[in-house]
């Protein structure tokens, strides 16, 4: 209990902790050694590990300066740690996930939407053709994990219902606690062979990879779609198909093939398929700011919310943090983050070119950077790019329209 409470509370140490108990209540009693008394506060940024919690509106937030205690029911401490909803047996916490991206949702771009909160951890997809052999390829770098990300799923997609298997028979042996089938990638390369949301056109071939991967994976499968084609907007009928064969969860993108990306996502679709089936639903789709996850939940009554494009360059969505209120010297601390990590994972050179288009997403939209900006994208050494960020932060420090810019 009092680990439990000490990640919602600031405490200066060194402190005396007492708890008492009994059977409806828990209290905390904490002084200074000097017998002052600091009141608990709560956190200005959700503590990532082991789930990112929003700030629970029990805490004393304004409490007086001079607290001896502070009481939590049991059911509020049973709460903390109460999974928001289970892939099968994998327990998940938290509700914002970051979406698997190509190109984004790499080992260092999901630490840092890890450490803000993001609940699982996609990696970018796969083409089963790339796992038939023990052949290691460039794409098996694709699905690399940290020991520290679970939940992971490793995202595949092909259609060949038994080179989905092959592949997802060979890659179950790397570690994954859920493997993903992508039926939403609507770009021609991929659904113009089947794959992708060239699935959904085949609903049998749907029935029979997920049947085929319940019955010889010992991990759970899930799925992601979209509402079908223009033509065949089918996704109810593919949810069940997919539920009646064992999938676990069942992440939407609600437009269809033709609309990629424009237009506007049609929460109701989630809505409708989360009463359809009996397994968690995620939705995804115009999520750009934290109270927009909240809305898609109630609209819709969805398990949890995928974030893709709105968490580029933006990972405190996932602490439900809207990036306009961050101080500058905030975001600058997490460019420096993100870019150690891309250092760290592809070393220096191949780091900082992956890291451009990063770089463009965070500081892309300030007019006060135009002219620092590129410098930035072609510095070519980690000294040179954080020299030029302390400039930036110079330049922002004296700009005092910056956050309408960025808005």
């Amino acid at each position: 209990h009092i680990l439990i409470i000490h990640q919602h509370a600031l405490f200066c140490t060194p402190y005396f902790l007492s708890v008492r108990e009994n059977q409806s209540n828990v209290t905390l009693s904490y002084y200074y050694r000097q017998r002052q008394v600091q009141h608990a506060r709560t956190p200005a940024t959700p503590a990532p590990s082991p789930r990112a919690l929003p700030a629970a509106d029990w805490l004393p937030a304004a409490a007086p300066r001079m607290v001896n205690d502070v009481t939590f029911t049991h059911s509020q401490i049973n709460s903390l740690y109460a999974p928001d909803f289970w892939v099968r047996d994998i327990p998940i916490y938290g509700k914002t996930i970051l979406a698997p991206m190509a190109g984004y949702s790499d080992v260092p771009y999901r630490a840092i939407c890890r450490a803000f909160g993001s609940a699982m951890h996609y990696t970018e997809f796969v083409a089963v053709e790339m796992l038939q052999s023990d052949r290691p390829n460039n794409h098996w770098r694709l699905l690399d994990r940290r020991p520290d990300e679970s939940p992971m799923v490793f995202q595949i997609f092909g259609s060949d219902a038994g080179k989905i298997l092959n592949a997802a028979q060979r890659i179950e042996q790397w570690g994954p606690d859920i493997i993903d089938i992508n039926m939403g990638c609507s770009t021609r390369k991929v659904s113009g062979r089947g794959a992708g949301v060239g699935m959904m056109r085949d609903p049998r071939l749907v029935a029979e990879t997920f049947r085929l991967l319940t019955q010889h994976l010992s991990c759970p499968v899930t799925g992601k779609i979209r509402l079908g084609w223009e033509d065949r907007r089918n996704y109810l009928e593919i949810g069940r198909i997919m539920a009646d064969n064992g999938a676990a969860l069942i992440a939407i993108h609600p437009r269809t093939k033709e609309q990629k990306y424009g237009g506007e996502a049609d929460w109701s679709a989630i809505a409708a398929l989360k009463q359809a089936v009996d397994v968690p639903v995620i939705g995804n789709g115009d999520v750009t700011e934290s109270v927009q996850a909240a809305e898609m939940m109630a609209a819709t009554g969805c398990d949890g919310v995928m974030i893709g494009r709105g968490a580029m360059g933006n990972p405190w969505i996932f602490a439900g943090i809207h990036r306009a209120n961050l101080a500058f010297p905030q975001i600058a601390q997490t460019i420096r983050r993100h870019l150690a990590e891309m250092v760290a994972y592809y070393g220096e050179k191949h780091g900082l070119l992956k890291f451009r288009k990063h770089v463009s997403q965070y500081l892309g939209e300030i007019d006060a950077l135009a002219d620092l900006l590129p410098p930035l994208l072609l510095a070519h050494n980690v000294p040179a790019f954080l020299a030029l960020l302390a400039e930036a932060e110079e330049v922002v420090a004296h700009s005092p329209t910056w956050h309408e810019e960025a808005a």
